[in-house]
């Protein structure tokens, strides 16, 4: 990851999930995942997407080899969030070993439109990791990696590689590259406002009050 890529992951981690979503409705962009929850890890994740899709059959359906746990693994690292597309199938493609090993591997997060498995173990790795699903059905002769680093849907999000993924409590947003510049600065004018807000409900005025002074829009929880 570039130093300019460090700079910016800085700059966008200083906004939870919630203030991107507001800045993605103001700007009129459809980011927030829907269906996703996080399984493991803690607080606020944001690194910039490595996309991955994989097909989906029965038992047997395909050679274990073309699961390829490793290339999955081997695409994360550093400010990298790997987004796994298997369209929502109760299936596992990422247990307690490739969650070790993506750990070591200093990956960001993980974020999947289908299934994990091994909670435990990934608890225990410490990755940040979202799915749709738990699930102990194995993805080996079930799954094949069908393509990487290219287009893929999320909770009903189009996904790029390089687009900035925000996960935390409340949900994941995908800010598409091409918007970053302006969604960014549209986040931290929201962000500023709220601050305001909250420094005056801290020095004793009324939510009212502090929302009048600091022009906090109203239908903004």
């Amino acid at each position: 990851m570039s130093s300019a890529e460090t700079v910016l992951l800085a700059r966008c981690a200083r906004m939870g999930s919630g203030t991107w979503s507001d800045a993605l409705d103001n700007l009129g962009i459809n980011g927030v995942v829907q269906g996703l929850m996080r399984r493991s890890g803690e607080g606020l994740m944001v690194g910039f997407a490595t996309t991955a899709r994989h097909t989906w059959g029965p038992q047997g359906g395909f050679d274990r080899a073309e699961f390829a746990a490793g290339k999955l693994v081997a695409a994360t690292g550093p400010g990298r969030v790997l987004m796994v597309d298997i369209g929502g199938a109760s299936i596992s493609t990422f247990g307690g070993l490739a969650a070790l090993a993506a750990k070591r591997r200093r990956a960001t997060g993980v974020v999947i439109d289908g299934g994990c498995r091994d909670l435990d173990e990934i608890r225990r790795s410490g990755l940040w990791l979202a799915s749709r699903c738990v699930t102990p059905v194995t993805g080996k002769t079930r799954l094949k990696l069908q393509a990487l680093r290219e287009e893929v849907t999320i909770g009903g999000v189009t996904v790029h590689e390089g687009d900035l993924v925000v996960g935390d409590d409340t949900g994941i947003v995908v800010v598409p590259r091409a918007d970053l510049a302006r969604a960014v600065e549209e986040a931290e004018r929201i962000l500023e406002v709220d601050l305001a807000v909250e420094r005056g409900i801290q020095q004793g005025k009324t939510f009212a009050d502090a929302a009048a002074a600091a022009n906090y829009i109203p239908d903004r929880n």
